[in-house]
């Protein structure tokens, strides 16, 4: 289950094959140690300004994507940038020693231990799904704000990058599956700081019960589900999180009713875990399950590492460094993470006339298009409409390495490149 923060296509044969496998391996460069295989485009020419080579190609279940089958400049459509595509099948959540992987294998182990061999697995179903899949099949309203480019990545009109394991959920309800796990990679074009990245790591969990499951009980259908779900999920925050004070607190969601958040009392603050609830009858009835309830809970994998590991910025989880690496083991959740330095931080200002098009959104992502994960953070410190009607923003950039201290030279450098992609992509006018 998915918290929102918030024209036909023909497909190629590799698009099909993508959107139909599970299976999902990622080519990278050579000096990563997670694949031997690389593949490079040639480098574009400097008036491109690219600070980095670009992932020509990825493999997805045996078949080869080649990047201009998720970058697609044809297609206005289309707005994944090649920094998105080079994050397609590194899986952090799939290495046992990172932290995101840990923090999955303890979930797995709690379910292990009170579920046994009642959950199914799937963590490497294919992140390119269908607007169906990603919207529809989990009732998300045609006019609901996740649907628009601002917020979503698009292939082509019909095709995502999926913003939540959710995605699957139909899917595996009609092969005839009951209870399952889904863990991978989800994607957001969102806000930047110490918090957000667009690309993260969700948990989807899914149970199904048969008349025959309530019917002793005395209890409500629903209300059984729900009960079930609360009892489930209490046990899962013990077990990652100690004997901690918990609350429920009802929400909304458009495809669970009732829907509610559970919240621990950690470090002297309530966090909120998790959103769940009893699964909306109309997804039940479109894979034949009339008869059925069900209820479904999703987590932030980061959102959650970040707090039992103490890791202060999201962006270290795809760090290669290994000073953050080696502080992690296998099986040892919670282990503190020591910071290895703190370098300075580079404030850079820019200010412009806003176009009545401009977003938030936009801007990140062309700021990260060029900086990648050298920028920290991006903040409107001011704002003002002059006599004319025209509207001003000034946002500070923060610049930082996490592994290195940055130059004058570099960050003017990316400062200047922000500038003229910023006028040349949003239409607005700098100051």
């Amino acid at each position: 289950m998915t918290i929102f923060s918030v024209q036909s296509t023909i497909f190629t044969r590799a698009s099909v094959a993508i959107l139909s496998s599970n299976g999902l391996r990622r080519f990278s460069f050579a000096s990563s140690s997670f694949s031997s295989n690389a593949l490079y485009s040639s480098p574009l020419p400097k008036t491109k300004k690219r600070r980095f080579p670009i992932v020509s190609a990825v493999d997805i279940g045996g078949v080869t994507m080649a990047r201009n089958d998720v970058v697609r400049d044809d297609d206005p459509t289309n707005n994944v940038p090649d920094s998105i595509f080079s994050k397609l099948g590194m899986q952090l959540h799939r290495r046992d020693k990172h932290p995101l992987g840990i923090l999955k294998n303890a979930i797995y182990d709690y379910f292990d231990s009170n579920y046994a061999k009642q959950f199914e697995k799937f963590e490497d179903l294919s992140p390119i799904v269908t607007t169906k899949q990603n919207f529809d099949d989990v009732l998300v309203p045609a006019d609901h704000v996740s649907r628009s480019l601002n917020d979503t990545y698009y292939v082509d009109s019909q095709t995502v990058l999926r913003c939540h394991t959710s995605a699957h959920q139909a899917e595996l309800l009609r092969e005839g599956r009951r209870r399952f796990l889904v863990t991978g990679d989800v994607y957001r074009r969102d806000s930047i700081d110490s918090t957000h990245y667009p690309v993260f790591h969700q948990m989807e969990g899914f149970c199904v019960f048969s008349p025959e499951d309530w019917s002793e009980s005395g209890k409500d259908p629903t209300l059984y589900a729900a009960e079930d779900l609360k009892k489930c999920l209490e046990g899962l925050a013990r077990h990652l999180f100690g004997g901690v004070e918990m609350r429920w607190v009802d929400t909304y969601f458009p495809f669970t009713e009732p829907s509610f958040e559970l919240e621990i009392y950690f470090k002297e603050d309530w966090l909120e875990v998790l959103g769940c609830g009893v699964t909306e009858q109309r997804i039940l009835k479109q894979s034949g399950l009339e008869n059925n309830v069900a209820w479904a809970f999703g987590l932030g994998l980061e959102r959650l590492a970040m707090v039992l590991f103490d890791i202060p910025d999201i962006r270290l989880f795809w760090s290669d460094d290994e000073r953050f690496t080696s502080q992690f083991k296998k099986g040892e959740l919670g282990v503190k993470f020591k910071p290895f330095s703190k370098y300075p931080p580079c404030y850079k200002d820019i200010s412009f006339w806003i176009s009545e098009s401009f977003t938030e959104n936009n801007f990140c992502e062309v700021v990260r298009g060029i900086a990648g994960d050298l920028v920290e953070e991006l903040k409107l410190i001011d704002s003002f409409t002059n006599k004319k009607g025209m509207t001003s923003h000034c946002y500070r950039i923060v610049f930082r390495s996490m592994e290195r201290s940055l130059t004058d030279e570099e960050v003017n450098d990316l400062q200047s490149k922000v500038r003229d992609e910023v006028q040349r992509k949003l239409n607005v006018e700098l100051r």
